[in-house]
Formats: structure tokens, sequence, C-alpha cells
């Protein structure tokens, strides 16, 4: 059976389409995108210019949870400044409260939040483990089937980055007591994606593994985990934190004399399954390397700003042809289009100019960005979501052609005004995923349900904390 719609305008991989005819199968799979078409009777019409989903590339869905709540400065006796470092601490409170019930109503809540935004696919990079003792849960996945819950009464595309976490620094440190929920060893967490991998394949999820970083998983572990992954599936993603800090950096080299993604490149087969999160302190030399082993650079900017990290390059990055995509991380912000304006603008303040990602075949801004974030997310999450082409799913959404920042504008123009001009959400008016209409006119179906059992979560996580 084929499903039908018909957009006057679409953004397809190679640019802006007009009458534009996409089919796609009961899977969800394009099979026809056709522009310069003419609908057939009885056709659907995307009511606006219809653009690819933005697949999420890195999330932390627990953390949506206490999203400003730590706004306010600590206590430090040695008068030293908040910093990623304090929020970690203040993270981790919030981190050893949650029960599955609680898991379950906040992902959802966010995964709705996620659509009704843009996005239409996220990489869930999952270290929540254990139960509020630090023991495995008499199912070891319990966790982690909340997550392919969320997504799956969502309709939210995912993949599964289950995090090995084992130490708390450089040089095998012992973890601690903060850390209590997220630990494993490196045999448990081969046969944990090896139990979780049936239910991921009937949801048509995608699974992966996700070292945490090189500050918590030993050079030996994180050999054997990558060697085991690919084992299990040898396309599978591989995601790691990555030299976000500059303490990060400075511990990196006390250790072991090279730089986080210098000692990675030196010591790991990082290729084109990576997706090197934030990225953010590199030297040229390791930006060139890095670029040039395929790797997914995953910037998460309203999360690198919210805790202070410092601005990516990436000009520099783009110079050396690397690919990148967006992820929202601690959802202090959870807007697909707000990523993009805010990696945009945060370039721009670092160089003084304007229209900085632009590109050599897309001069305006919004569509190079956007078609790039695409297809690095979708390489990121290992699924086939690159965009409206055939042989992708069909995760795709509708601009509001009526919105105040839209009407009026011609399809490019919308796009612009989307990213730089409106509330960024409220210009969104469908979604699908897979073919499946998701949000209509702004709203998930499960808005008001989702919400109310979200608030209920978050009280109760605020109250013990």
């Amino acid at each position: 059976m084929s499903h039908t719609l018909f957009a006057p305008d679409a953004l397809l991989p190679s640019g802006w389409a007009t009458h534009v005819l996409l089919q796609w199968n009961d899977n969800g799979v394009l099979t026809h995108v056709q522009p310069g078409s003419t609908a057939p009777p009885g056709t659907p019409h995307a009511p606006g210019p219809l653009i690819p989903g933005m697949p999420n590339l890195h999330s932390h869905a627990f953390q949506r949870a206490f999203a400003g709540l730590t706004e306010y400065r600590g206590q430090h006796t040695d008068g030293g400044q908040d910093s990623f470092w304090s929020w970690r601490t203040l993270m981790y409170r919030f981190a050893n409260r949650i029960t599955p019930d609680q898991l379950l109503a906040i992902a959802t809540w966010l995964y709705v939040e996620m659509l009704e935004a843009g996005y239409t696919s996220v990489c869930e990079f999952h270290y929540v483990h254990h139960d509020l003792n630090g023991q495995p849960y008499a199912d070891d996945a319990t966790l982690a089937h909340c997550l392919l819950q969320a997504a799956r009464q969502t309709g939210m595309g995912l993949t599964l980055l289950p995090v090995l976490y084992q130490t708390s620094g450089f040089g095998a440190t012992a973890p601690t007591e903060g850390q209590r929920r997220f630990v494993r060893s490196t045999d448990n967490m081969l046969r944990l994606l090896e139990q979780t991998l049936p239910a991921i394949k009937a949801q048509g999820a995608a699974l992966g593994l996700a070292p945490h970083s090189l500050r918590a998983v030993p050079p030996a572990a994180l050999a054997e985990a990558v060697a085991g992954m690919h084992a299990l599936d040898s396309a599978a993603p591989i995601h790691i934190h990555i030299a976000e800090q500059t303490a990060e950096v400075d511990a990196s080299l006390a250790w072991s004399g090279q730089r986080p993604v210098e000692w990675l490149l030196n010591h790991a087969p990082v290729d084109e399954r990576w997706c090197l999160v934030h990225a953010t302190h590199m030297t040229a030399d390791e930006y060139r390397r890095a670029a040039q082993t395929g790797a997914v650079a995953g910037i998460c900017p309203s999360t690198e700003a919210n805790l202070g990290d410092g601005l990516f390059d990436m000009p520099q990055w783009l110079a050396h042809g690397g690919a990148w995509g967006v992820g929202s991380d601690s959802h202090a912000t959870v807007n697909a289009a707000e990523e993009l304006m805010l990696l945009e603008y945060g370039q721009r303040l670092q160089r003084h100019q304007r229209n900085v990602l632009a590109s050599a075949t897309h001069a305006q801004v919004a569509t190079a960005m956007t078609l790039q974030a695409v297809q690095g997310g979708a390489q990121a999450a290992a699924r086939p979501i690159g965009g409206l082409a055939v042989g992708q799913q069909a995760d795709m959404l509708s601009l509001d052609p009526t919105h105040l920042a839209l009407d009026g504008l011609a399809a490019p123009q919308m796009l612009s005004a989307h990213v730089f001009a409106s509330h960024r959400t409220s210009a969104v008016q469908h979604v699908w995923t897979g073919g499946q209409p998701v949000v209509h006119n702004g709203r998930h179906a499960l808005h008001d349900e989702a919400a109310r059992a979200f608030v209920t979560a978050r009280r109760a996580i605020v109250t013990e904390s």
C-alpha cells in the first residue's frame, strides 16, 4: 500500500524544489520523490513548505526534569565560580532520585516536546542504569525499556545508546557515590546490548554504544567494548563525550601527555560510525584529523552555552569536510531550529561576521545548516533519516504559512524566518515520522496527558531533592 503527499515546496537533499509528489510504503520508507509533478485527485497537500525532520543526535532524557533548576550561584569556599563541574554535582542529585515510572513520564513528555519542535528522531545517550541504591534491577534493561516505550507511544524515532561508565577520572579513579547508578563492567554492558537488541529491532529503532568519555572508560575497557559492539553489529554507532571542558583537556594531558581527541585518534578505530559529542576544545591538527576520519561532530549549542563549555570552530571543521549534527543534550532548550540559530550566532560572535555557515551550494544559511544537520544527524543515528529522498524514512514537517513571521514569504524565506525570526516551535504545523502523522496544528495527541505526568514526576523529584 502506498501513502502520498503533495508539497508545493519541499526541501530535498539537493535544495528547494516545487510541486513535489512524495510516496511511501507501509514501512514508512519513501519510494517516490518527484519534483515538477501534478497531484493526483484526492492527494493530501502539505499546507506549507515541507522540510525534513531533524535528528537530535544527543539526549539525556532524564535531565529535562531539572532544566532551569540549576541557575543560581553556589557557595564556593575557595572563591571559585560555578562551572560544568558544579552543575554536574547538582545533576547527580536528580539522577539518583528518578524511578522507572518517573523516567517514562519525563521521556514521554520530552519526546512530545521534541516532535512539536521539529525533531523526528533522537539518539538517547542513556547512562542511568540501576536502581536507587546502585543495584541492577531484576530486569537489567528496565530503564532502557522505559525509553523504548516513550519513543514507541509518541512516534519518536530512536537510536538507543547505553552508556559504559566505570571511573570518575583519568587513570582509573574509582567512581564516586554520585555515579552509583551509572557503573557497569564491560562484560555486563555487552550482555545488556545483546539482551536489548531484539526489542530494539522490533520497534524499528537502532542500537549503538556510548563510552561515556575517556575519563569514565579506561583504555582496555574502551577497546573491548567497541570491539564487542562491532561484533554484534558492525554498523552500530559509537558516541562519546570528548574535549567538552578545558579542565578535561588539562587532565588528559596530565594523564597521557595527549589531548582527549588526540589520544582517541591515536588509540581507537574512529571512523564514520563515531559521533564526537561536543569536541569543543581541539587544536587545528585535531580538527583536521578528526574530520578526515568521517566521524560526526555532535554540537549541542544551548547546553554548551548553558554549561559555559565554549564554542566549536565550525568553519574550521567544514574546511576539512567534517560532518556535523545538533543535539539538545541536557534540554535547557528543546527546539531544533533554536539549536541552529544558536550555532550560527555563536560563530558570528566568535568571528564578528554574519551568515558564517552559509555554503557554496546554499547561500541562505538556514537552508545550508538544515541540510547539513539532517545528513550528519542521520549518520550519527545510523538510521535512514537523511532527508526527503527515496529509501529514507518519511520523517518530515510542514511549516505554517499563516504564521505571522512566515506569512506571504517564499518557501526558502519561510525556513529562514522559522529559524531566525519566529518563536521557532510555533511555526511547526504538522509532523510525520515514518509517514505517520504525529503532530497536527502544532500539537501532539499526547500533549496534555504527557505534560501532566511530567509535572507530577518532576514535583516528586524536586521535593525529594
